[in-house]
């Protein structure tokens, strides 16, 4: 049988939850009016899904990850690109990369917690847009890599250039930086606030 404290602590892990997956989704609307330059939209839900890893685990990373890359399918100013390449490729790459990267952002942040938890909510912080760029690298290969081929001839460039400079260049940069200063701090907030109340 299930004591208060356990029921108490399971209620907030949900809410929390809830919370975060509706920040996802706002972010995943109002952060596509966030560009650099001429640069694909900069996305900026990888940062709900970092605190949901750290502060609920590896399971609900994994699925505000989900949630993350759903959204981008639902959004045709980001999608629309890939899913006229390959629907089944983009839909396989979008929700892997998302839920990969919560996952794995949720078993580092276990694994280092121990240590330090800021410590570990940064390395979790950094291996997310990581595993989140990684899979979707991988996808371009599996999937747009005639596309790829193509655009890296058009351009003059090669494959990797090419890659590095027109699929990640500045967007994983700045999500990296913006993932690693405001997880942590969003995470020190959240903890300040617990020891209030």
């Amino acid at each position: 049988m299930k004591t208060n404290k356990q029921t108490g602590e399971q209620t907030k892990k949900l809410v929390l939850t809830a919370l975060l997956t509706a920040i996802v989704a706002l972010l995943s609307y109002f952060g596509g009016f966030i560009k650099i330059g001429g640069l694909a939209s900069i996305s900026l839900t990888l940062i709900p899904v970092v605190l949901g890893a750290s502060l609920c685990g590896p399971w609900v990373g994994t699925f505000l990850g989900f949630i993350s890359g759903l959204f981008f399918l639902f959004n045709p100013a980001d999608s629309s690109f890939w899913l006229n390449i390959s629907p089944l490729g983009t839909i396989f790459t979008v929700l892997l990369k998302g839920a990969l990267c919560g996952l794995c952002a949720g078993l580092v942040y276990m694994l280092l917690e121990k240590v330090n938890r800021y410590f570990a909510v940064i390395v979790s912080a950094i291996v997310c847009p990581v595993v989140n760029t990684g899979i979707f690298l991988i996808g371009c290969r599996l999937f747009f890599w005639d596309t790829v081929v193509q655009g890296a001839a058009d351009e003059g460039k090669s494959i990797i250039a090419y890659l590095l400079v027109a699929f990640v260049g500045l967007n994983f940069v700045f999500e990296l930086i913006v993932n690693i200063i405001l997880s942590p701090a969003i995470l020190r907030i959240i903890n300040i606030r617990k020891r209030m109340n």
